[in-house]
């Protein structure tokens, strides 16, 4: 491993003070403080050296210094104009041989359709208000991502590895499990972020399917009938899908294609049965 500093809870506020930083509820920042967090992360998400490792929402780099600790390449993309701007400086100063193996990139993650290089790894401590949206824009634009750990609000890590049938699974647990193979591997104590939090979190993590279920019209497709699905989740699917297919016979005739009867709801479909669903003949205009 290569020789690196991690950031302690003094070096985050000294940091956050020279660049006038304060943590927004809007950006969803709360500033990982512990190293032997960021070692756990960094061992759970199986970090090799030589690994392509995609982070999105790096803040100050405590995680980003664990990254390249474990002599992994990083192309760490930040959206906050002061944080991308100071982070190759930490690094260059903390971990000094490893500063030629980290690319920061200044975007909205969001917006992010390419990257200098492919990556084979996604390991993250997402903001709480836009994880969901993140892991699946990575998913569904970095093909090559085939495995990764991310630290999410403990509410919507459980609803994306969530099983059919669990109280909390729903529109993200499906569209997670089209890309990969979900699964929770640890909580995380509120006390390791600044400033804390007053919600707990949870690792999370993936291994991507060697073939995904179909291609991108059947995925888009599939995901719409997802949505349809839980945006009434206590229907029966014939009610809750005819908004889609346009009558609830329409809908019926659809479920009984796909080998599915009209009163299941939802949250008893796997991803399985939804793509079932949408290469039904009557789920061709959907």
């Amino acid at each position: 491993m290569s020789e690196v500093r991690l950031l302690g809870p003094a070096e985050i506020r000294d940091l956050a003070e020279l660049l006038d930083v304060t943590p927004t509820k809007k950006l969803g920042q709360n500033f990982v403080i512990d190293g032997n967090t960021v070692r756990r992360i960094v061992r759970v998400a199986g970090v090799k050296p030589g690994d392509a490792v995609v982070e999105v929402g790096p803040g100050l780099g405590s995680l980003t210094l664990g990254l390249l600790e474990a002599d992994a390449t990083v192309v760490a993309v930040e959206i906050d104009r002061r944080l991308a701007a100071q982070l190759a400086t930490t690094v260059e100063q903390l971990a000094p041989d490893a500063a030629e193996r980290l690319t920061v990139i200044r975007e909205d993650a969001l917006a992010i359709t390419e990257l200098p290089t492919a990556p084979t790894r996604l390991v993250a401590n997402l903001p709480y208000n836009v994880s969901v949206p993140v892991l699946l824009h990575f998913l569904e634009h970095f093909a090559s991502i085939r495995s990764g750990v991310v630290m999410v609000q403990a509410e919507v890590g459980y609803r994306v590895a969530a099983e059919p049938g669990s109280k909390v699974y729903g529109g993200p647990s499906v569209k997670a499990a089209w890309y990969g193979a979900w699964r929770t591997a640890g909580t995380v104590s509120r006390q390791v972020f600044w400033p804390v939090p007053n919600v707990d979190s949870v690792l999370v993590a993936f291994e991507r399917h060697e073939v995904e279920p179909g291609d991108v019209t059947l995925r888009r497709r599939t995901f719409r009938l997802v949505d349809a699905a839980f945006q009434q989740r206590r229907k029966m699917l014939r009610q809750a899908l005819s908004t889609v297919y346009g009558d609830s016979a329409t809908a019926s005739s659809a479920l009984e294609s796909a080998g599915l009867a009209p009163t299941l709801r939802g949250e008893q479909l796997g991803i399985a049965e939804f793509v079932a669903l949408a290469k039904a003949p009557e789920s061709a205009s959907v």
